[in-house]
């Protein structure tokens, strides 16, 4: 579809469409990938950066990881169950509940990390080192 004699209109080339081939494409290859096929992405992102970033709010680890609190809260109770992660009050806002990585969220963790860098390096292979840290670099400038 041409706009009054410009270039086609190809949805196929618009980067909405380009970005959701290469989530799906991600996702595939994370399901395919990771040492624990029972774990999500979302759960995953979040176990990661408890364990990185230390105890939090849920809603502090939300916005930390491009969840929505419904999503978030979701991703919570199902690692939870798991034992996983752990709630406790927090002791400055009682209205509040601190989340963080329990022992075996931690080691499980530990264990993954191989595999996610095996999930990055095959969600990358068609480009090359330069294209790679190029497009890493323009992403996060995106989000």
């Amino acid at each position: 579809m041409t706009d009054k004699g410009g270039p086609a209109y190809r949805v196929e080339r618009q980067i909405g469409h380009l970005l959701r081939r290469a989530h799906q494409r991600a996702s595939a290859i994370f399901q395919e990938t990771l040492a624990d096929p029972n774990l999500t992405p979302t759960q995953f992102a979040a176990l990661m950066r408890l364990c990185d970033d230390g105890a939090m709010s849920q809603n502090h680890l939300g916005r930390l990881t491009a969840m929505d609190p419904a999503t978030i809260q979701g991703v919570m109770r199902r690692l939870e169950e798991r034992g996983l992660v752990q709630r406790a009050p927090d002791p400055k806002d009682r209205r509040r509940t601190i989340l963080s990585p329990t022992e075996e969220g931690r080691e499980l963790a530990k264990k993954l990390i191989p595999s996610a860098k095996a999930v990055s390096a095959r969600t990358l292979s068609p480009l090359t080192p330069d294209e790679q840290k190029i497009l890493t670099e323009l992403l996060d400038r995106l989000g």
